[in-house]
């Protein structure tokens, strides 16, 4: 992985301070990845007409012993095991490229385990042969088991992905003879099921490797599964709508702080700019009332089983309007008890 000058990218491999330098491998065919330096089960894939039990035999196992099960998956140089990494990190048992027909088999010795392995985290990937058939089998498979299992889908924009291949010098495994764009395009075809059916998505465009982390961390490192977790993005409608918003509100029809001179140097984070926006005809009643949809709208996530929403705040740049009320709007969700956490994705890019 490669931190770039200003904005690092979260590739394939998480970074230590020491080995930003390095030659960073990123995600393709029979390269390493980062989880597989740790991960001590790494079968391997098999040859097609290979015969493989999907079934958890789990006769005389307690249903409490079954295995709570992430799947980790998304575009190649999106950050697949930075997540996977961080998820070791918190604990968790991470198998990097298992082939998606044995995932019940793993879950099943997991609940033979006898209370060692109770989170498992798999890294799924284009890097598998018959992907997409054998995963449908074994999501199917593992729905009629009381099996717990949730999918990260890790997304970025193409000028992102493109960007990180060419700084590690690497082919994406798709590409072929043809170019890196046509990698790309092959493989987001190939997940687009994969990412509509995805309890979380989260696009890493303009993450850095900490920043991913952060949000990995702030959607798995709890020790008890909320009702529903909530990521509050401000952001700026000049760089682009953020790919992984389920709702998006625009600041917009209030006056920008970037016109007032004392004002313009600072951020939504600053007092003095909070009340600004908040002063302005409609500002309070806006939030009063989105609040309250939004309780609407949690309520029906929680019925339908959906467990995280990001919700995208955006004003032009990104610094004051939408930042001043992507705080209050996640205060109000977390007195209301939602799990919340904020990111301002654009401030300091002007």
């Amino acid at each position: 992985m490669t931190e770039h000058a200003q904005r690092p990218e979260p590739h394939e491999r998480p970074e230590r301070p020491e080995e930003q330098h390095q030659d960073h491998t990123a995600e393709r065919g029979q390269a390493p990845s980062a989880v597989g330096d740790h991960a001590s089960q790494h079968p391997a894939p098999q040859e097609d007409g290979a015969h493989v039990s999907t079934g958890i035999e789990t006769a005389g196992v307690p249903e409490a012993a079954i295995p709570e099960l992430v799947i980790i998956s998304g575009m190649s140089g999106a950050g697949r095991s930075t997540a996977a990494k961080c998820l070791e990190d918190l604990g968790w048992f991470v198998v990097d490229n298992l082939p998606p027909a044995l995932i019940p088999t793993m879950v099943e010795l997991g609940a033979r385990s006898q209370g060692n392995v109770v989170r498992i985290a798999v890294v799924v990937d284009v890097r598998g042969r018959r992907f997409f058939d054998n995963l449908r089998d074994s999501l199917a498979d593992l729905e009629t088991k009381n099996v717990t299992r949730r999918i990260v889908f890790l997304e970025s924009s193409d000028d992102a992905l493109v960007r990180r291949f060419e700084s590690v010098r690497r082919p994406h495994p798709l590409q072929g003879d043809g170019r890196i764009t046509d990698g790309i395009a092959a493989e987001r075809e190939l997940l687009r099921e994969l990412r509509g059916d995805a309890d979380l998505v989260i696009d890493t465009s303009s993450l850095n490797v900490h920043e991913l982390r952060a949000k990995m961390d702030a959607q798995f490192a709890g020790e008890e599964e909320p009702e529903l977790r909530a990521t509050v993005m401000s952001f700026g409608f000049k760089y682009g709508l953020p790919v992984d918003a389920d709702l998006v509100v625009d600041m917009r029809f209030l006056p920008n702080p970037h016109w007032v001179p004392e004002l313009r140097p600072f951020t939504g984070l600053n007092e003095e700019v909070s009340a600004y926006v908040f002063n302005q005809p409609g500002a309070k009643e806006f939030l009063d009332r989105y609040a309250e949809l939004l309780q609407l709208i949690a309520a029906g996530y929680r019925r339908e089983g959906k467990r995280y929403v990001t919700i995208a705040v955006g004003c032009t740049g990104g610094k004051h309007r939408s930042v001043a009320t992507s705080e209050k709007l996640a205060a109000r969700l977390a007195s209301q008890g939602v799990e919340t956490v904020v990111v301002h994705r654009d401030m300091g890019r002007e």
